[in-house]
């Protein structure tokens, strides 16, 4: 091409830790003042900005190849949307609430119509997201709540990405707004039983959800009262509901390790919250009510969690009584309590299962399923007092199905089941659950997905997926943007690392702090076994991971780099040691707990500093590498993937491309709109197919 990339300056920085010098010559892409940043994104530093444009600019030339292949992507995956489609309504009361889009639409709208009107001819619109996003480069809500009387409903929005939302309140009876607005909110918020007060998390000027406040409806913001502070930097603060109503919950916590609960009578707001347990360093829990009784899932005492009850007016754990013991190895992810039913859903060997237990009698039984691989969520109501449990089923072959399935008779029924346009055959495609060795004898889950057709000697390209962080698990979950790839003759594979939990509690625990490596191993072993399998070759496979995801794919990118001949960074974090060694940044107070405190610890920051990717990148030859980024990322902030492209070419042996695509107008999640986010599925899986030769 006849331009070169752009050569970012390296301007002299270092920082100095436990008798340490680390050179870090791109810090300049750090904007100094980022938390005006991420309120006005149009107050970055020219000199931040002309260089972040050129990379784009960079980027849209190097893959111009590929332009046509894009467009063609984006609307490929476009008609497997079903543009006018609709959640299927959750019944409150006399209403029933949903959401729905319309052809063409980019944003849903919020909806209600009365539980007798199945047809929905007495559809109310609560919030037209199209229209609310009119002439705006970024738009999402980031949340919404009715309150119990029906009368009023509160949506938070955020109008730039960087999270920081507006709370505005609809009469619903006379459809106007009124005048209270809520500022630098979180999102979350709960209404008091009577509909005249709500509570809401603020955020402070780092970003951090720091203040629960309760505002009366009628009343200006200025007059919200505080209801509870932390003054812990390493805590966030959530709020909810107890599935009964009868509690408004405050939830602080950590970022995986310990929480602290609160209970507010939601029909006496004005009252103090009262501290349920005392916070202890690795105890996590939470609350549900029935009655006079709590019931609490906890992993005090239980590595894989427990749900325990207690009396309400003595919830000390010394007055805890087992419902569900701890079990080794089966991992209880949620509870959903009813009037009459304990759910949980719980996972085992890498596979979810939904149990119900009656209340009366103690008796249980699992709601089954008999896919290979396949993915289950709890979709709770609004209403207490029933039989009907609402969940989600999909697995890599079959689209997301709907139902409510009653407990008492087991009777099961599809309420809706995800369409796919332009067709999908289920019986074309084989899904697979695989175990590959790790470097210490682990066997790791790993999900393929491929045609049955696939000639499965070496020659296919693979995209290979991975995360291993915070706990989180990689659902075997249906996606139809992936099969842009399959039937393209890729093959698809999830590896399930450690630092999730898909093998229990314990399986992220030996993925996180001193046996962080561990992740990355896991992902390197998937890779290798994948080869020896034949499902690909070395240099045939793109690795893809997103977030902490992205910060895997720096460290394999280091590590192994001759096994890959495409990264995929999306939002990566990759600039692990300059983060966690920032207090003021949003997210490092409170993930010290998952990756070490490199400020105090001189152990940790040793550690960090032999895997961070940024720190580590060296002269050797690199895969082709695509990062993306948002500039008003409060969660990776944009300069990490553009320190960590500039960084890479610097040193990069081979002639391979360094790309990077930063989103000026979004953050953490990229585009708002749903058809526009497509256009960035497109952009990673065209430059997937142009590296493997497929375009």
């Amino acid at each position: 091409m006849p331009f070169a990339p752009p050569a970012a300056d390296r301007r002299p920085h270092t920082i100095e830790r436990h008798g340490r010098t680390i050179d870090d010559t791109y810090a300049w892409l750090r904007d100094e003042d980022w938390q005006r940043v991420m309120r006005e994104p149009d107050e970055l530093k020219p000199d931040i900005r002309a260089h972040l444009e050129a990379e784009n600019t960079w980027t849209e030339r190097a893959l111009a190849p590929i332009a046509a292949l894009r467009e063609e992507l984006a609307a490929e995956l476009k008609a497997r949307m079903k543009e006018d489609d609709f959640s299927v309504p959750t019944p409150d009361g006399d209403w029933a609430y949903y959401r729905r889009f319309v052809e063409g639409g980019q944003y849903p709208l919020l909806c209600r119509r009365p539980t007798e009107d199945p047809d929905a001819t007495r559809e109310q619109v609560l919030l037209d997201g199209d229209a609310e996003a009119e002439g705006e480069s970024f738009f999402s809500v980031g949340a919404a709540a009715h309150s119990p009387d029906h009368r009023m409903f509160a949506t938070a929005i955020d109008r730039n990405g960087s999270e920081y939302c507006k709370i505005g309140i609809r009469d619903l009876e006379t459809g106007d707004m009124l005048a209270d607005e809520l500022t630098d909110a979180q999102g979350d918020m709960v209404w008091s039983a009577d509909g005249r007060v709500i509570f809401y998390t603020v955020l402070d000027d780092n970003h951090r959800p720091c203040r629960v406040m309760r505002h009366t409806i009628g009343t200006v913001s200025s007059e919200d009262v505080t209801v509870y502070e932390e003054s812990d930097p390493g805590f966030f603060l959530g709020i909810g509901k107890t599935e009964s109503g009868r509690f408004v919950v405050i939830d602080a916590h950590d970022h995986a390790d310990t929480t602290e609960v609160r209970l507010i009578p939601a029909d006496e707001p004005a009252e103090a919250p009262r501290l349920l347990m005392a916070r202890e360093t690795g105890v996590t829990y939470d609350v549900s009510d029935n009655g006079e009784t709590l019931i609490i899932r906890t992993n005090r005492d239980a590595v894989d969690f427990r749900i325990a009850s207690a009396p309400l007016d003595d919830p000390d754990p010394a007055n805890w009584t087992d419902l569900v013991p701890h079990k080794p190895g089966c991992l209880i992810l949620a509870v959903v309590l009813f009037g009459n039913w304990l759910v949980r859903l719980e996972r085992e060997q890498a596979l979810p299962r939904i149990v119900v237990r009656s209340l009366a009698d103690g008796t249980e039984h699992d709601i089954a399923f008999d896919e290979e691989a396949y993915d289950l969520s709890l979709m709770p109501g609004y209403e207490f007092e029933t039989d009907i449990l609402r969940f989600s089923y999909s697995s890599p072959t079959t689209p997301a199905r709907v139902f409510d399935y009653n407990m008492r008779t087991c009777a099961r029924f599809l309420r809706k089941e995800q369409e796919i346009p332009s067709g999908h055959d289920q019986g074309a495609y084989v899904c697979r659950r695989l175990l590959a060795e790790s470097h210490d004898g682990t066997r790791v889950p790993v999900t393929v997905l491929h045609s049955k057709d696939a000639v499965l000697d070496g020659s296919a390209p693979m995209l290979l997926y991975g995360y291993g962080s915070y706990g989180f698990a990689m659902p075997s979950a249906f996606s139809p943007h992936v099969y842009s790839l399959v039937d393209r003759g890729f093959v698809y594979a999830i590896a399930h690392i450690r630092g999730g939990t898909e093998n229990g509690y314990g399986w992220y625990l030996d993925g996180k702090l001193d046996r962080k490596k561990n992740t990355f191993l896991d992902f390197i072993a998937a890779a290798e076994y994948l080869i020896a399998e034949k499902f690909s070759s070395a240099g045939r496979i793109v690795a893809q991971g997103r977030s902490a995801g992205g910060m895997l794919m720096g460290a394999v990118a280091n590590m192994r780099p001759e096994l890959f001949c495409g990264i995929l960074g999306e939002v990566p974090f990759v600039d692990v040691i300059n983060t966690m060694c920032d207090e003021s940044l949003p997210l490092t107070p409170p993930e010290w707990v998952e990756w070490g405190d490199p400020i105090r610890d001189a152990a940790a920051f040793e550690y960090m500093a032999s895997y961070c990717p940024y720190t580590n990148v060296t002269d050797q030859a690199y895969p082709n590498v695509l990062a993306t980024g948002g500039l008003t990322d409060p969660r990776v902030t944009y300069w990490e993937p553009a320190k960590w492209v500039a960084k890479l070419r610097q040193h990069n042996t081979a002639d391979t491309d360094i790309l990077l695509y930063m989103n000026m107008d979004a953050g953490h999640g990229g585009a708002s709109g749903r058809f526009d986010r497509l256009s960035e599925v497109a952009l990673s899986f065209a430059f997937a197919l142009m590296v493997t030769g497929r375009a």
